[in-house]
């Protein structure tokens, strides 16, 4: 692992505000992409925080503080990243679930995507399952991206999934899920088409989602 990359996963983990933005610009300088510092650093760092908090050694308060140096750092390489052609590749529902508050990973795949040409349409949090339900009725939107931090909210998926079933419209959409307890034994439970394991991840399957759809 380069340092510079080191140094942004440790700002991420101990919440180094003050530092997050000259430890990414090192980055810049020494020839990494935005993507890679992404993907590398500040993922790599909350994934760390999550696991913290999941054993108990980080609480809810330690983790919005991570969140919020990431936030920091994502904001600025945004400026940094290719925009595309905004919506060039169609429409993505961006949702965090029922009962969770948490919207960083969220908002990170919101912006990996937007820069590669797809039209996020964003819920925001605690986004109830028969709102994300309409929403997908009301747009005709095929691609859908649920986030999901904590164990305790994982129900919600499964309603998501029911409603859009009951509605007749679950054959016709694409439902991937992320976040720290998410995986793919997970999605399988849920009946969901992926699992993200990272926000970098989000591109390559929405881009399948999209080709399965025969909407390339």
């Amino acid at each position: 692992m380069k340092e510079c990359i080191a140094v942004v996963q440790d700002a991420v983990i101990n919440m180094k505000d003050d530092i997050i933005i000259d430890a990414v610009k090192k980055c810049l300088d020494e020839g990494l992409t935005p993507i890679q510092i992404i993907e590398e650093g500040l993922s790599g760092g909350l994934e760390v925080v999550g696991k913290k908090f999941e054993a108990g050694d980080y609480y809810l308060a330690e983790l919005i503080m991570a969140g919020e140096v990431v936030t920091e750092a994502t904001h600025m390489l945004k400026d940094k990243m290719d925009s595309g052609d905004m919506g060039k590749k169609g429409k993505v529902i961006l949702a965090t679930v029922k009962g969770d508050v948490h919207d960083i990973g969220k908002n990170v795949v919101a912006m990996i995507l937007s820069a590669q040409g797809y039209e996020i349409v964003d819920l925001g949090i605690d986004v109830a399952p028969e709102k994300i339900a309409d929403a997908v009725s009301d747009t005709g939107i095929q691609l859908l991206g649920l986030s999901i931090l904590l164990t305790t909210m994982v129900p919600a998926i499964k309603q998501v999934v029911d409603l859009l079933t009951a509605m007749g419209l679950r054959k016709k959409v694409k439902i991937a899920i992320g976040g720290a307890c998410c995986s793919q034994q997970l999605a399988d439970e849920m009946g969901v088409d992926a699992f993200g394991e990272s926000a970098v991840a989000a591109v390559d399957i929405f881009n399948n989602f999209k080709k399965e759809l025969g909407l390339a």
